[in-house]
């Protein structure tokens, strides 16, 4: 298939994406990321690996637009909690009616 990353052609292929990804240590995930075989990637990781380009030159939108086109499993950026939002624990003291005692 092929895909545009950072103004340059791709032919990308699954099979081609698990062959460059097979033995790459997954970074920690801080955004969003891919799942390839059973690890879960960084996005901007895997689109250094695939394009051999700097990381600085593409945006994880285009690799997210790339690896799900190719029908690998992609997950977004986990949703913070608002500022000043109650907790587990000052939820269920509200919902009994009694101070929370830290």
């Amino acid at each position: 298939m092929r895909c545009v990353i950072a103004r340059f052609p791709f032919e990308l292929t699954k099979d081609g994406v698990l062959e460059s990804m097979k033995g790459v240590k997954p970074e920690p995930v801080t955004g969003a990321s891919v799942i390839i075989g059973r690890r879960h990637y960084p996005l901007k990781q895997v689109g250094q690996v695939i394009t051999r380009q700097d990381r600085r030159d593409f945006s994880a939108t285009e690799v997210l637009r790339a690896m799900t086109q190719l029908g690998f499993t992609c997950r977004a950026v986990p949703e913070a909690a608002p500022p000043g939002a109650p907790g587990s624990l000052q939820y269920a003291s509200a919902m009994l009616g009694t101070p929370v005692i830290v």
